[in-house]
């Protein structure tokens, strides 16, 4: 059973890239009386909020999808591979995306399924 009810999104290729339209598209045919312009508002909304939340630094967690941190990336020296010349990179934060175990079980079921 798909996590959050309803059934699985069945036309998904495995290995196929599914952008943010693609996904209004197939929450607008999963959900046929959610107008289109109040689904592309939620998406939107809902990805916006989390890339707010993590530029601040705190941790998102959806149980059974999974957790978003920042993981902090130390000053390192690096080199220019055209001059080979020592180059200073700086340290970062990148977001860490944690798969859940309910999303880490159902992806290896289909998988399996497919091999």
């Amino acid at each position: 059973m798909p996590p959050f009810g309803g059934r699985p999104f069945s036309c998904i290729e495995f290995g196929k890239i599914m952008t943010k339209s693609e996904l209004i598209k197939q929450l607008v045919k999963r959900f046929p009386k959610l107008p289109v312009r109040d689904t592309d508002f939620a998406v939107k909304s809902i990805l916006d909020t989390m890339s707010a939340s993590l530029s601040e630094g705190q941790r998102i967690e959806i149980r059974g999808f999974g957790s978003f941190s920042l993981t902090c990336r130390p000053a390192r020296i690096g080199r220019n591979p055209k001059s080979g010349e020592k180059v200073m990179v700086p340290e970062k934060r990148v977001p860490h995306f944690k798969p859940g175990k309910e999303l880490r079980e159902r992806v290896d079921l289909y998988s399996k399924g497919t091999s």
